[in-house]
């Protein structure tokens, strides 16, 4: 992998993800200096997969309250060359969900449309 040193190669990994054939994240963010990526998706499998292209290893999820919805944030990182890269995953959950919030590993259960 060469050195996240540009905006050039930072969006070159992303690209190298949708050739591969991957989902292109919805949203991107590149800060100044291309010393943190963000990429966020819209569903479980375009999280999985871009995890495991990028080798997250460093999961974390986050419940919380938005107004009256309940949203759970899965977030998936690695650091590349120095540059942290990001996959989030933002799903609106209901209280017929808490078994799944509570669950140790996210990835280890499918998105079903209620």
């Amino acid at each position: 992998m060469t050195e996240l040193a540009t905006r050039a190669q930072a969006f070159g990994l992303i690209a190298d993800g949708v050739a591969a054939g991957l989902s292109a994240p919805w949203r991107m963010y590149l800060a100044r200096g291309c010393r943190y990526l963000s990429l966020n998706v819209g569903d479980r499998a375009e999280w999985n997969s871009w995890r495991t292209h990028l080798g997250c290893p460093e999961l974390s999820v986050r419940v919380y309250d938005a107004g009256g919805d309940i949203r759970r944030a899965s977030i998936a990182e690695v650091v590349m060359d120095g540059c942290r890269i990001s996959v989030e995953l933002v799903e609106e959950v209901s209280t017929d969900d808490l078994d799944r919030l509570l669950t140790d590993d996210p990835s280890s259960f499918d998105t079903e449309e209620t």
